[in-house]
């Protein structure tokens, strides 16, 4: 017997809303850490009509002075605070199943008829394609929204201004989050940069650079609680660390062990996260940037970066209605939303040589 169009909508978004509720995107952090960390902790917007705006104070403006008895003292106007604009967009990804696949599947699908008369036969076989279909659409938003949310939005009008945007490795400085940070006034609008660091034995740069990075941060904002790394940078501080300051302790009499791997790479109690999708986006090309993305380290403060979904929309599914001439049923995941900074002097983006 065969299910009605409005099942087979139903049953799709039914499967669908149980996969990404089940498997979040925060459970994939080994794959995608950074937007597993953004994920973790969204902050939602109500509404915005163009832009999500954040109100930042800049500077205090004191008007701090001594004086002694009668003296004279002044007043004066503060003009203390900026803001942000950051032009929300919306992604979309989508399926169609079309009913000649359905019917490849031993699926049938009417228009006419109450319902409820699929065989279980049928019912399996819908289940099984839906759950198939519904897991390759999660992971493919998954991988595309995560390439999105590192890049630095000029690859289309409509994408978002992401990490390579907003947290800078080597750039002349412009208009980012509404606010030109290479005006001489808005250096304030500025994350650390620092690129070339050396690795080579004893006289490499690499962790004077890493200090240097890392105090600016914590001036600027606090403590840095998400250290990022690509490949090259990971095995360069890896090295670097061990050549200089690493030993092998040996006597001999007693038994040794000798294992191989890293365990653990810290730079101040935080753990250097290695993210595989770095060497992607430089073996896809998608950047053509310098440097690569294999040889950069970003010292993040979450506290000052986040994924902003406008409520509602945090990757949503939707079941749009099959075309009057199309024999088709569609499903799709949707999010609509920015990502914002509210102080991006708080992060620091340094790479190797």
């Amino acid at each position: 017997m065969p299910f009605t169009a409005a099942e087979i909508a139903e049953a799709g978004k039914l499967v669908l809303d149980h996969y990404l509720r089940n498997k979040p995107i925060d459970q994939v952090a080994v794959e995608r850490p950074f937007l597993a960390t953004l994920m973790k902790n969204p902050k939602e917007v109500v509404g915005a009509k163009q832009y999500i705006v954040d109100q930042l104070r800049y500077k205090y403006d004191s008007n701090f002075q001594w004086f002694n008895g009668a003296q004279v003292v002044t007043y004066n106007r503060r003009h203390v605070n900026e803001q942000t604009n950051w032009a929300w967009r919306s992604a979309h990804d989508g399926l169609e199943l079309d009913e000649d696949r359905l019917t490849q599947h031993g699926i049938t699908v009417t228009d006419e008829g109450p319902g409820r008369q699929a065989s279980n036969e049928e019912m399996t076989m819908l289940a099984n394609l839906l759950e198939e279909q519904s897991e390759a659409l999660r992971l493919g938003f998954e991988q595309n929204f995560s390439k999105e949310c590192h890049r630095d939005g000029t690859q289309s009008t409509d994408a978002i201004a992401g990490l390579d945007a907003i947290v800078q490795i080597s750039s002349t400085w412009g208009t980012t989050g509404g606010i030109d940070a290479s005006l001489a006034a808005n250096t304030w609008w500025r994350n650390h940069q620092a690129t070339g660091l050396t690795t080579t034995t004893t006289t490499g740069t690499i962790l004077t650079k890493m200090e240097i990075a890392w105090r600016a941060c914590v001036r600027n904002g606090g403590r840095p609680n998400l250290i990022l790394v690509g490949d090259d940078f990971y095995d360069g501080f890896r090295d670097f660390m061990m050549t200089t300051y690493g030993r092998i302790d040996f006597d001999a009499v007693s038994e040794r062990t000798i294992e191989g791997g890293t365990k653990a790479l810290t730079f101040h109690g935080v753990p250097l996260t290695w993210a595989p999708e770095f060497d992607d986006f430089d073996s896809a090309g998608l950047y053509g940037s310098n440097p690569t993305f294999s040889k950069r380290c970003y010292m993040l403060n979450m506290n000052h970066l986040k994924l902003r979904p406008m409520k509602g929309h945090n990757m949503v599914t939707r079941k749009p209605p099959r075309p009057y001439d199309r024999y088709a049923h569609y499903l799709a995941i949707v999010w609509r939303g920015a990502m914002t900074c509210d102080r991006r002097n708080a992060h620091a983006a340094v790479s190797i040589s």
